[in-house]
């Protein structure tokens, strides 16, 4: 059995991470399966070096597309090109994508083109917001997908929904939460936490780029300026890249208890996370794993592809009007946050359990 393992982006390597151990597992006990990691240069990083991987215990990339930069049809396109050859000169059984970035759709197509079998990692999740670019992507995806890997009942039954037959869904838990688990006793204390005096759940964590939260500069300051001033003086951590960083500078968007950060690697970012009192962000992943972590969330969002973070985790969706900011911070300085609990499957094993069902289906 020959597979190759798609990553376009940083997120894409840490659900991809867990995949890889346990393919090594299974080489060890004789599965004749081989694995060629193939990285499609969407999201080009310098943060991407040696000590990543050696972070998360994987190998480089056997291939590097460089298909980074360009408007969403240009990247699309480009991936497309690189990969069609690519997969001309290393034929496979089977392409296995995760998540939803635009390297998950572009390489599930040309698969599916030179009639390789595709498997989505993370498969069924969805926001039914067409404004996002990471809806399309997974849509178009699951509709030429021929396996299924599914983190939760709510993506199988969307996947039912649509009209994919149950025999090519597989209910295998969460990659990402794989990848925490193992790493979690490696997480390592930043310096600022030292430097800025921090105290275990005395401060809280912010990350926001999504548009509606940042493109309008009058917003941007008003949301800001509810965050900093509900949080009963706490810091508030804000891990930026420096760019970002001077347009708010620009704006005159600063607070005593605002720390604009340089961004971090894995294991010290998810430090602060685990410790702080509580998150606010507009992110997707980051919804998961302060679940697991058991830690309060704010999702500064109006929908959100995770609704198990919301019916069973800790997380919250307050839309993304700054007024409803204060009534939900009092709720958490109250006391009166859910304790939260943790999705069927979170378990550190689903990696195990997508390695074995390739398995199952190479016989």
């Amino acid at each position: 059995m020959k597979i190759t393992l798609i990553a376009g982006a940083r997120p894409n390597f840490m659900k991809i991470a867990p995949v890889i151990h346990a393919i090594h597992k299974e080489q060890n006990n004789g599965f004749d399966i081989q694995y060629r990691l193939v990285h499609t240069g969407q999201h080009y990083d310098k943060a991407m070096s040696d000590t990543f991987f050696e972070e998360l215990n994987i190998p480089n990339p056997h291939a590097n597309l460089g298909c980074g930069g360009g408007t969403q049809a240009e990247q699309t396109a480009a991936i497309m090109i690189a990969f069609e050859k690519e997969l001309i000169d290393n034929p496979v059984d089977l392409v296995v994508v995760v998540g939803d970035v635009t390297s998950t759709m572009a390489c599930s197509i040309v698969a599916k083109k030179l009639n390789t079998k595709v498997a989505h990692i993370e498969a069924g999740i969805r926001s039914w917001d067409l404004s996002m670019p990471e809806e399309i992507n997974r849509m178009v995806t699951d509709a030429i997908t021929d396996y299924f890997f599914t983190t939760s009942e709510v993506a199988n039954t969307n996947l039912l929904n649509a009209g994919v037959k149950k025999e090519q869904i597989f209910f295998v838990g969460n990659v990402m939460i794989d990848t925490l688990l193992a790493n979690r006793p490696k997480f390592s204390k930043p310096t600022i936490f030292d430097q800025l005096a921090l105290k275990e759940k005395g401060y809280l964590m912010l990350t926001m780029h999504r548009p509606a939260n940042v493109d309008t500069a009058d917003k941007l300051k008003k949301t800001m300026q509810e965050i900093v001033n509900n949080v009963q003086g706490m810091p508030v951590i804000f891990p930026m890249h420096p760019r970002t960083a001077k347009i708010f500078s620009d704006l005159g968007i600063e607070a005593d208890n605002l720390f604009i950060v340089n961004p971090m690697g894995y294991l010290e970012f998810n430090y602060l996370v685990e410790k702080a009192k509580a998150v606010i962000t507009d992110s997707g992943g980051i919804t998961e794993e302060t679940t697991v972590m058991g830690v309060p969330c704010i999702t500064l969002r109006d929908n959100t592809e995770r609704p198990e973070t919301i019916a069973i985790g800790t997380n919250v969706l307050i839309g993304t009007a700054p007024e409803n900011i204060k009534p939900t911070l009092d709720k958490l300085f109250n006391g009166h946050w859910k304790k939260g609990g943790i999705p069927e499957l979170w378990d550190g094993k689903a990696a195990e359990r997508i390695v074995n069902i390739v398995n199952f289906l190479s016989k």
